[in-house]
């Protein structure tokens, strides 16, 4: 049991460190917390879904239900019967109450007070794309809305669960500074944030709970409780092999009782052999197509601002791969890797994913044949360049497991592909010709390459 988890926490931490240094803004700010990203290598759910496992866990949420349509919306807010309800836009991504939707409405996240005004206000929000600062000028699109009961807390609090490095394990994490940005309140208040380290083998302790629950502010009366909602996230988080469950806020309602108004739960992608029912309920429709494209093929894709395409076996030689190229003064347009396994067709796909963004302008494949044979390889890349008519250069270096019979094989095709020995050669010679193709493409002038006889 013990290696299984721990092999699981590396597999976390390595996919959150392929991030980072993949030139995303981040995965864990400086102080420790996750932050959502548009682009991401676990599976993200809509908050109804999560507030749905929390409420199966035993864990006191608001009353809610999802909506499809405004009609939906105004039947949902009538059976509910409250004078005031929240109507929550179901779109994956942060600050969606400061973001605005397409047609002009302000905010994700509104107070009404009728049914009437429920289908209203869905109406502006479902089929509507909302911007946020963390979607950019692409927006997401919003196809449900969550419709639930107003709860009025005394107090909020902010409470997580998350891998973390520096713990070697899963981490509590608590604050009486609840129902705000917590990335602010590390910045400016960092000893308002608690951390409570849970041994991995052990579990998660009651005197760990009621001790964060304690530092948090959590009333006396109350503490027992409080903690008992943390045991059973800390439950839920190895249950379903989750990387994080942020809650913001955990309140204390004016009833008296401990409630979580709002979860957002991240889950290893690793584990979605094991988690089919989880990774069932993934909404593609707030991915990058890409993404999308790259799952179905099984390749671990990665798009970035660049204009360089890369394909690379191994995550390690697609990180070094993607420096060189920095080095000699061009930028990565993606981080590709096809794996140990790949066959022609995914090398294919590979090729069509890279080339499916319009900013590149050159490919270097950079292949060292372990257990992936060379020839594999290279008849991939002839099919792809016959197959999508590519019109980019590009640049192949092959070392390893039939690599002669590898070179053969882009001989006898005739292709205008590119092969170098050497790492350093094929880097600077992939930046050139990406320089060559934008100058080329700033003149509006079309650029035909010969290679040496």
């Amino acid at each position: 049991m013990f290696r299984g988890q721990k092999e699981h926490r590396v597999q976390v931490l390595f996919l959150l460190f392929l991030l980072v240094l993949a030139g995303s803004p981040g995965i864990l700010s400086n102080h420790g917390f996750q932050v959502q990203q548009q682009q991401q290598r676990r599976l993200s759910l809509h908050e109804y879904l999560s507030m749905g496992l929390l409420k199966e866990a035993g864990i006191s949420v608001p009353h809610g239900v999802v909506a499809n349509t405004p009609d939906e919306a105004y039947k949902i807010a009538k059976e509910i019967g409250s004078k005031d309800i929240v109507v929550k836009a179901q779109v994956l991504a942060g600050g969606r109450g400061k973001g605005t939707f397409e047609g002009g409405l302000k905010g994700g996240v509104k107070i009404v007070f009728s049914p009437e005004e429920a289908k209203a206000v869905s109406s502006q929000m479902i089929g509507k794309k909302l911007f946020t600062k963390q979607t950019g000028e692409k927006g997401r699109i919003c196809n449900q809305v969550f419709i639930c009961e107003r709860r009025y807390p005394r107090r909020e609090y902010y409470f997580a669960i998350t891998m973390e490095r520096s713990f070697q394990g899963p981490v509590l994490i608590g604050s009486s500074q609840g129902g705000v940005n917590i990335e602010d309140v590390a910045a400016e208040n960092p000893e308002a944030i608690i951390k409570e380290p849970v041994d991995i083998v052990e579990g998660i302790k009651k005197e760990q709970a009621v001790r964060v629950a304690q530092k948090m502010g959590f009333p006396p009366n109350l503490v027992d409780e409080a903690a008992e909602n943390m045991i059973k996230l800390y439950n839920l988080f190895l249950k379903y092999d989750a990387t994080m469950i942020e809650i913001n806020p955990m309140v204390e309602d004016a009833s008296g009782v401990v409630m979580c108004m709002d979860a957002k739960i991240n889950f290893d992608s690793n584990s979605a052999y094991r988690q089919k029912k989880i990774f069932d309920m993934q909404d593609w429709t707030q991915e990058d197509q890409r993404d999308k494209d790259a799952a179905k093929a099984d390749l671990n894709y990665i798009g970035l601002d660049g204009n360089i395409g890369c394909l690379v076996n191994g995550a390690g030689l697609a990180m070094a791969t993607m420096d060189i190229i920095k080095l000699h003064g061009g930028t990565p347009a993606n981080f590709l890797d096809v794996g140990g396994g790949a066959t022609v067709q995914q090398v294919t796909e590979a090729f069509k994913l890279i080339t499916s963004d319009k900013k590149v302008l050159a490919i270097l494949v950079n292949i060292f044949g372990g257990i992936m044979r060379c020839d594999v390889i290279a008849q991939g890349i002839v099919t792809a360049v016959k197959d999508l008519e590519l019109k980019v250069p590009i640049v192949v270096r092959l070392q390893g497991t039939r690599v002669d019979d590898a070179k053969a094989l882009i001989t006898a095709s005739g292709l205008k592909i590119l092969a170098c020995d050497d790492l350093d050669e094929a880097a600077k010679m992939v930046v050139k010709l990406s320089e060559i193709v934008s100058l080329a493409k700033q003149a509006h002038v079309d650029v035909k390459f010969q290679l040496p006889i």
